[in-house]
């Protein structure tokens, strides 16, 4: 796993999967590799109460409803749909799902403008076709298409961003439970086996982009995933996700609490800014999600680990913070300016702390950008 650069769930965490299955008694739907409590275990970790002779960590954070109900999805017959802002955790959800259930999380198409249906059913490989004829060998099964052959998850990310034909055909896949090949004259039918399903994520910054039809929207149950609020679960998941990307990188850094304290209530400021805001244009393009807390403590990890004092310092945790979300010039380098001196400034001199280090590394950072 060392050679990777991003190992998927079912190679990262391969030893806690065949250690599950070892011990899994509970009664698994269809080919499930493990039963769907044993698939909560694993992705919301183990508790006490389990009775466990070992720990499973907890490797996404959320209400447990949402994990429970889309496990219950995929044991029945309808696709699942995860459905938030961006940076919520849909995709990774969805990988855990997917690996503890098929071992196998890798079989994904990505929703793009340019995605077609030949990206969600099969092509042809032209040379074999022209040297042997159209036929089982020569084609080129899709993600989706490969789980249906094995009773596997197959996943769609960013299904609002594919076109309405890309839309149907799948409409066409969860009702049906098979493709056809017209091109062949036999052995012209894909039948899905048991097990298979579809996980498609969607953000819902993209309404009206490609908007899903009625008819694919009564094939899928819906699950909603919020930003986390919740500043102890919000902390969680920094932390768990910052011990990781010191282990990838094998850096050696430590993260001072106060610090972390400090990015929590920046997000939680800006958060409540945003919500009071009258227009778009007062709001950061940023969702300001869990997602972008983690990009902005990576960048100022790796910032101090590279050109800083390999100590994390307010000042670089500020200029990360500002360089990550200021995406519009100007408008939110402005937002952020009033940010700074409206809410940073007077809590610097109440509070004392890191905050008015933060302060400064903050303005250093909008003067350079300006």
């Amino acid at each position: 796993m060392s050679d990777l650069l991003r190992a998927p769930a079912e190679i990262k965490y391969a030893e806690e999967l065949d250690w599950l299955e070892s011990v899994d008694d509970g009664p698994k739907p269809f080919s499930w590799r493990l039963s769907p409590k044993m698939v909560r275990l694993f992705i919301l970790g183990s508790e006490r109460a389990d009775g466990l002779d070992r720990e499973i960590s907890q490797k996404w954070y959320g209400d447990r409803s949402f994990v429970e109900r889309s496990i219950v999805t995929l044991a029945s017959d309808r696709g699942l749909l995860l459905i938030g802002d961006p940076g919520t955790g849909k995709s990774w959800l969805a990988e855990l799902l997917s690996a503890a259930v098929s071992r196998n999380s890798t079989l994904v198409v990505q929703g793009t403008a340019g995605t077609t249906e030949d990206h969600i059913k099969y092509s042809w490989n032209v040379s074999m076709v022209i040297s042997k004829g159209q036929s089982r060998e020569s084609m080129i099964p899709s993600p989706i298409m490969t789980a249906m052959e094995t009773g596997s998850i197959g996943r769609f990310e960013e299904l609002t961003r594919s076109t309405s034909d890309v839309q149907d055909a799948l409409i066409s896949i969860l009702s049906e439970k098979y493709i056809s090949v017209p091109e062949m004259d036999s052995d012209n039918i894909v039948f899905a086996k048991p097990g298979f399903s579809v996980i498609a994520t969607a953000n819902s910054r993209d309404r009206g982009v490609n908007d899903l039809s009625s008819a694919l929207k009564r094939r899928f149950n819906f699950v909603r995933i919020p930003v986390v609020t919740n500043k102890k679960s919000e902390a969680e998941i920094v932390r768990f996700r910052t011990e990781e990307l010191l282990s990838r990188h094998r850096i050696e850094l430590d993260v001072p609490p106060n610090l972390l304290d400090v990015l929590l209530q920046s997000f939680a400021d800006l958060r409540a800014s945003a919500a009071a805001a009258g227009s778009d244009d007062e709001k950061l393009e940023s969702a300001l999600s869990s997602a972008e807390q983690i990009g902005v403590l990576e960048d100022a990890i790796l910032h101090s680990n590279f050109f800083g004092e390999r100590t994390l310092t307010a000042r670089t945790l500020a200029s990360s913070l500002v360089g990550s979300l200021a995406r519009r010039e100007p408008e939110d380098l402005a937002i952020l300016n009033k940010y700074l001196h409206g809410v940073v400034e007077p809590r610097g001199k109440e509070q004392g702390g890191p905050w008015p280090e933060f302060l400064e590394g903050g303005r250093d950072a909008i003067a350079t950008l300006s």
